[in-house]
């Protein structure tokens, strides 16, 4: 059984992937839309716990304001196409980051999803959308702050206070179309993470990648900073608790 539970991906090269076939930018969105209905299904049929997709960033609002728009479209035509087989597959959705600001027919769509899956117990499947990596624990210590203006924060505390608590200690980060950066994504969720850099564009990324991937780490000696191969990540850190509480 694979120990790779919780991956997330940086979905890109869209726009270049269309650009190459003389098409417009739009179009290979588009593509990449119903690229994401095939990996979430293939990551339901591997198993995943978590799936957390980079589809917007608090940087790309940067970009054209005709292919933002054209952006948030997309995201609306793909929650209504989607919405019952996400129940049907026992999806729960999520989105991370400050997702309010946008279009109010999309967000009214994406809190109606989240309230109607929240019970599911399959995998949770979280898009960021105007999320950025900084912001997200910016945010966090803030909270914090409100109602703890005197104590000093933990690690178990911190995480609390994160977008989203679940999406924590990420296995496998996947980024798309050659880049080999992360870009603002998870900052404090990859600390631990294998990443996997591939040039195939988004468009062109299958579920058969994504498995071959998947075994292809699931093979490597996670170590989690200790010499024994055969501990999990969440192991580590309890060891690593219990040791400082003794320490202390």
């Amino acid at each position: 059984m694979s120990s790779i539970k919780n991956v997330a991906i940086i979905m890109d090269g869209n726009g270049r992937w269309a650009k190459e076939r003389k098409r417009p930018r739009v179009w290979g969105h588009v593509r990449g839309s119903f690229k994401v209905t095939e990996i979430v299904k293939e990551a339901v049929s591997l198993g995943l716990e978590s799936l957390t997709l980079y589809s917007f960033s608090t940087e790309n609002w940067s970009r054209p304001k005709e292919e933002v728009k054209n952006l948030f479209k997309l995201l609306k035509k793909f929650l209504n196409r989607e919405k019952e087989t996400l129940k049907k597959n026992n999806i729960r959705f999520n989105v991370i980051g400050n997702y309010k600001v946008i279009d109010s027919e999309v967000v009214a769509l994406i809190d109606e999803l989240i309230d109607e899956t929240k019970n599911n117990s399959g995998l949770l499947l979280s898009l960021a959308i105007n999320y950025g990596g900084r912001s997200e624990i910016i945010d966090a210590i803030n909270d914090f702050m409100r109602t703890n203006p005197s104590r000093e924060i933990t690690e178990e505390e911190f995480q609390k206070y994160l977008y989203c608590e679940e999406i924590n200690n990420i296995d496998l980060l996947i980024r798309t179309a050659g880049d080999r950066r992360i870009s603002n994504f998870l900052l404090w969720q990859l600390c631990y993470s294998e990443f996997y850099f591939t040039d195939k564009k988004w468009p062109e990324f299958s579920k058969s990648d994504l498995k071959s991937i998947i075994d292809e780490v699931s093979g490597r000696d996670r170590r989690f900073g200790s010499i024994e191969n055969s501990v999990s990540l969440n192991q580590t850190l309890e060891m690593a608790r219990r040791n400082k509480k003794v320490l202390n």
